[in-house]
């Protein structure tokens, strides 16, 4: 049976541009859309190079740059959005009048961007995503995927009042770039990956250390475990169950005050290696914001609202907002900033 579904990866960096080269290999009609101009027409140049523990993929996908978008003669049935979680609504909205009326679009991002899709597209059209892909882009089309086909993982599922029954829509396409989890209670999904996030991605990136070195630096691992708890306490105060990902067991789960730790574990086991930086750091060496807002500030933010203090994820904040604004430079030394408000 053949697929003729159309399909967009709006965002082809290093893990946008890794699902895409998975569709294109599977011979789907996917288009990846992107904004970094010598990235897309690299791209059409000489296709993109995936370079994962799987061995090298090289295709050549067709190619928009993102001013080309307006000349699109033909709407997408399947939108997968793999922007920054910042970019969201912009992006989102750009796209919008591209997608099918009985289209989908699914935000494959970090953070809580679900709703923000569903604002833009309506709730019909609108499905819920988590990623775990690592994945880094120094140069235009060459991916370094660390995580390659075998040990990515996603989870999809339909927002409340959403198009349950569709998931599989999406989950069969994201399901060429690894393993997929249809869930049922999506945003609670994505909450479980904000609090992996907020343990890991910025943390990490204020020493200005690939993750597993960062690991290794003694105290940093309790860091981790407090901004986790402090987001997972905030998630269950907005009323998110703790669900089991990343092959967690409801066993595994069971006890509320161990789920960071275990889940921390399961997360450098499957799907950190050695080297690997996390998506802020590589942000940051390029001169760009990272998602700081939309994971440890997000936490911040919505703790307020539930009166759930949260001091580590608030210094992890503040000194990525000093990082860029270019009064500190990523480096160890701040550790001991995020040590000081354990309690």
């Amino acid at each position: 049976m053949t697929d003729d579904r159309r399909i967009a990866v709006l965002g082809a960096g290093a893990n946008g541009a890794s699902v895409g080269a998975d569709l294109t290999a599977a011979g789907l009609d996917v288009v990846l859309i992107e904004q970094w101009p010598a990235h897309v027409e690299k791209m059409r140049s000489d296709g993109v190079r995936i370079l994962s523990p799987d061995g090298e993929l090289h295709v050549r996908p067709r190619t928009l740059h993102l001013c080309e978008v307006a000349e699109l003669k033909h709407e997408f049935d399947v939108v997968l959005m793999l922007m920054k979680a910042y970019d969201s609504r912009w992006a989102a909205q750009l796209i919008e009048p591209y997608l099918a009326a009985d289209g989908l679009m699914a935000g494959v991002q970090n953070g809580m961007t679900a709703g923000i899709v569903e604002e833009v597209v309506g709730p019909h059209r609108a499905m819920g995503s988590v990623i775990e892909c690592s994945a880094t882009m120094e140069e235009p089309g060459i991916v370094h995927r660390h995580t390659g086909v075998s040990r990515s993982w996603y989870a999809v599922g339909a927002l409340p009042g959403g198009p349950a029954g569709r998931e599989e829509e999406v989950a069969s396409l994201l399901r060429h770039s690894g393993t997929v989890a249809v869930v049922d209670d999506i945003e609670a999904a994505k909450w479980m990956k904000l609090v992996s996030n907020c343990t890991l991605l910025v943390t990490s990136a204020i020493l200005g250390l690939p993750m597993l070195d960062a690991l290794h630096t003694p105290g940093y691992r309790d860091v981790m475990i407090a901004a986790g708890n402090e987001a997972l306490a905030v998630g269950v105060a907005l009323g998110h169950p703790i669900l089991p990902i990343f092959g967690l067991t409801p066993e595994e789960i069971a006890d509320p005050d161990e789920v960071v730790d275990i889940m921390t574990d399961k997360l450098f086991a499957g799907f950190v290696v050695p080297g690997a930086t996390t998506t802020v750091l590589q942000d940051w060496r390029k001169g760009r914001h990272g998602e700081v807002d939309d994971l440890n500030g997000h936490v911040v933010a919505r703790g307020a609202e539930v009166g759930i203090a949260t001091p580590v994820n608030a210094v992890v904040t503040e000194l990525a907002h000093r990082i860029e604004r270019g009064e500190l430079d990523p480096d160890r030394v701040h550790l001991h900033l995020m040590l000081a408000e354990l309690s």
